[in-house]
């Protein structure tokens, strides 16, 4: 099931009554969402992704704008009406329910010519719960279960009435870092064999890159950049995205390009071609140091932390804008710092350059 979000706009009242203009939640969403899709939308707390995602539910009536389900306008319609399913991150089981009879609660309230029997709902339920596999555990009640079999009891109870779309705000919030990667394969798995167009909120950037087919980055109510999450990546197209995403983040740096050469304090670091003189903000992904003896960056060497993958190089620079950066490089490297520096040759891909005014990417 496609769905199009047409200038889609939330506000609220505020609440501080020496302020008259509303608190604008989401602000002219414009996006498709191409059938038995995952996408992920992400922002930090407060961007406006749930609220996006309860408009889409029907729990949140847009001040302005449409939601289509294919060719059907929706918004006006009730969420019962929507034919969607709906995970949350408190999963929302009933207690005193077991696992059959929580996956059978959406069932159970189908009225008319909707309603089934009870072989039909048994059999529903069944098929549900052995695609999250948790055939086994019908018979107990949420108390006796771990927190990512409780997670799957709510994908199964969101699944059984096979809805239109499917909705998982901050499903893998409450598990452990294990337990998460776990889940969210698994919520990739059954997603591909359900076909079902699927909105994933999450504020984790790893988790929306490593499952979504595309994603969505939010700050502040408004849509930053749509893309598939390496391309988004990559190409981020202003700085915000650009320090959001990735793990350890981007290193920030002030820069300026004089006679196209970058300049990070009074090391020239690399060509920059037909770029104008100007100050930039510099940013360079963890990945995109070399380690080099005489390299064209030289940084006071803080502290060398090995993972066994990889090894990261912690260390100091004047021009950073944070107190310390981070570099990444393989483990088999030997780290030798000469009277406390360490030097780097930058790979151009993983340098990205931004207007020290309006944060937009240049390079």
């Amino acid at each position: 099931m496609k769905i199009v979000l047409k200038n889609l706009t939330k506000r609220y009242p505020n609440r501080n009554r020496k302020i008259h203009d509303d608190v604008i939640a989401v602000n002219d969403f414009n996006f498709e969402i191409p059938d038995g899709q995952l996408v992920g939308l992400l922002g930090p707390s407060g961007c406006g992704k749930s609220t996006t995602l309860n408009m889409i539910c029907g729990l949140e009536k847009p001040s302005s704008g449409k939601i289509f389900f294919g060719e059907d306008d929706v918004t006006e319609l009730p969420p019962e009406n929507r034919g969607v399913g709906m995970v949350f991150q408190s999963y929302a089981l009933y207690p005193h329910l077991t696992v059959r009879q929580n996956i059978l609660f959406p069932l159970e309230n189908r009225k008319g010519d909707d309603r089934l029997s009870k072989e039909q709902m048994l059999e529903k339920a069944r098929e549900a719960a052995s695609l999250v596999q948790i055939d086994a555990l019908m018979d107990r009640k949420p108390r006796e279960l771990s927190g990512g079999q409780q997670q799957r009891v709510a994908i199964a109870r969101a699944l059984v009435k096979m809805p239109r779309v499917l909705l998982l705000d901050e499903p893998l919030s409450n598990l452990d870092a294990r337990l998460r990667l776990q889940t969210r394969e698994e919520i990739r798995r059954i997603q591909r064999e359900t076909g079902i167009t699927t909105v994933f909120v999450t504020h984790d950037q790893e988790e929306a890159m490593s499952i979504s087919d595309s994603i969505v980055v939010m700050e502040a109510g408004v849509v930053q950049q749509i893309g598939k999450p390496q391309e988004v990546y990559d190409e981020p197209v202003n700085l915000f995205v650009a320090k959001f995403l990735g793990t350890p983040p981007i290193n920030v740096f002030e820069g300026k390009i004089k006679k196209e050469m970058l300049y990070i304090g009074e090391e020239a670091v690399m060509e920059v071609p037909k770029l104008p003189d100007q100050e930039v903000t510099v940013g360079i992904r963890p990945e995109g140091f070399a380690l080099k003896e005489k390299g064209t960056l030289s940084c006071r060497l803080s502290a060398v932390e090995v993972t066994g993958r990889d090894t990261s190089i912690v260390a100091t620079h004047p021009a950073c804008l944070s107190p310390q950066l981070r570099a990444i490089i393989p483990s088999e490297s030997q780290v030798t710092g000469r009277d406390g520096f360490v030097s780097f040759d930058l790979k151009p891909a993983k340098v990205k350059l931004f207007d020290r005014v309006t944060s937009k990417r240049i390079w």
